[in-house]
């Protein structure tokens, strides 16, 4: 069962420790903002030993806008979320993003997670994102599960 967007939002605060707007709390889930974009430099690795992410370079804003040419990005988000247990969270792309040839990938968010995350940011089109837009929208579903995430993730930009 998916959670209300009310419900969500308890769980969510904007990285800059302002409260959340009205209008990212939406019926079932609660949209997340661009914080900053990145562009990977070097390759990462994947190993069955570990992993290596790449280095990555920080986009600068003109006027508070990125403006991005096709490619991938890294969009990190501008809120803290904070997975609660029994729970497991999922974030989806606003379809403004879609309708302007433009996708955000995620993976699942673990109970336990808390952190400043980031999705795949995927342009199709050359595209304007305005710093604190809304990008994608965190819903969270009730979950068996054994444990809590303790990866190296866990309070990532706290």
């Amino acid at each position: 069962m998916f959670r209300s967007g009310k419900f969500v939002a308890k769980r969510l605060r904007k990285a800059n420790d302002e409260p959340l707007t009205a209008e990212q709390v939406q019926p079932n889930g609660v949209d997340l903002t661009l914080g900053t974009v990145y562009e990977q430099t070097t390759p990462g690795r994947i190993g069955r030993d570990g992993k290596r992410v790449g280095d990555r370079r920080e986009l600068d804003p003109t006027d508070g806008t990125f403006r991005l040419e096709p490619g991938n990005y890294i969009a990190e988000y501008g809120e803290v979320v904070r997975v609660p247990d029994s729970h497991v969270g999922f974030i989806y792309p606003r379809s403004s993003l879609m309708r302007n040839s433009a996708m955000l990938n995620t993976a699942v968010w673990d109970a336990g997670y808390e952190g400043v995350g980031e999705g795949l940011l995927q342009v199709g089109h050359e595209i304007e994102i305005e710093r604190g837009s809304r990008i994608g929208q965190f819903v969270l579903a009730a979950a068996d599960h054994e444990g809590v995430y303790e990866g190296e993730y866990q309070g990532e930009r706290l």
